[in-house]
């Protein structure tokens, strides 16, 4: 992403676009450099993938930002679905709806992987930059740019993932009771858990005690638990991240150093 943004800005171009080695999964930046990646990209996608389809679902993984539930939801109408991390997953969830009565026009991870109905959702990097190179030449006429587009999408101020390692040998039913232990723990703590989370613990915090949220997961092939954490303040992160640290020290099966490094 650096070197695709050095490159855009250095040649004076309006659009910068980058694809991994099989083309599956794509990401751009403006002509001022910027990132046009992660939930910025799921947003894009979901202004195009909404035109005709006003009201529609669009399925994302689950670590997508809050942020983007709002803009997705409120400013352009449309459904936020967050389902499981994998671009498998998410494609074989919106099929799922569609096939049950449900105006689902995309599904998008974070990474990059896009899936757009029309195009049969097949995860196709070179579509999803062909949409969005249409859309910007129709935006240049009236001298503006894809940025135009999500001016309003909220971004959190800080936002970080851990990844803490799981040392038994069934590590997908230990990573299972962590998480089963975690809910309840997070039910006599009295904090709020996401009703619509089909992955790991989805966990939101108020502004006076991290501003944000926190989503624990098993991963899908490794021994590893990874742990994201958002804030839209200051040390939000950090405030999270201690308030989840007392639980994770009844976890002996789990290696919690890096959240103990985290919040010092």
């Amino acid at each position: 992403m650096e070197s695709i943004s050095k490159a855009t800005v250095s040649s004076k171009a309006d659009l910068g676009v980058i694809f991994d080695t099989d083309v599956d999964r794509s990401s751009c930046v403006d002509a001022t450099g910027k990132e046009i990646n992660r939930n910025r990209l799921v947003a894009l996608a979901a202004v195009i993938a909404l035109e005709g389809n006003e009201g529609g679902t669009i399925v994302t993984d689950s670590i997508t930002s809050r942020g983007l539930n709002v803009f997705i939801e409120q400013d352009l109408g449309g459904k936020h679905h967050r389902f499981k991390r994998g671009y498998k997953n998410v494609i074989d969830e919106a099929v799922r709806l569609n096939n049950e009565g449900v105006n689902s026009p995309l599904a998008i991870e974070t990474s990059g992987h896009a899936a757009f109905r029309e195009n049969y959702f097949l995860d196709d990097g070179a579509y999803l930059i062909t949409r969005l190179i249409i859309k910007m030449v129709h935006l240049k006429r009236q001298n503006k740019g894809l940025e135009s587009l999500i001016e309003t999408l909220g971004e959190p101020i800080e936002e970080t993932e851990l990844r803490l390692k799981i040392n038994t040998a069934d590590f997908k039913a230990y990573g299972q009771s962590v998480i089963d232990g975690l809910q309840e723990y997070a039910k006599q703590q009295g904090w709020d858990i996401a009703p619509d989370n089909h992955e790991g613990l989805r966990v939101s915090f108020s502004k006076d005690s991290g501003d944000g949220w926190l989503l624990l997961r098993l991963s899908v092939h490794d021994p590893i638990m990874p742990l994201n954490i958002e804030s839209d303040s200051i040390g939000g992160t950090k405030a999270i991240a201690s308030s989840l640290y007392t639980y994770l020290q009844t976890c002996d099966g789990l290696t919690i150093t890096p959240v103990k490094e985290f919040i010092g």
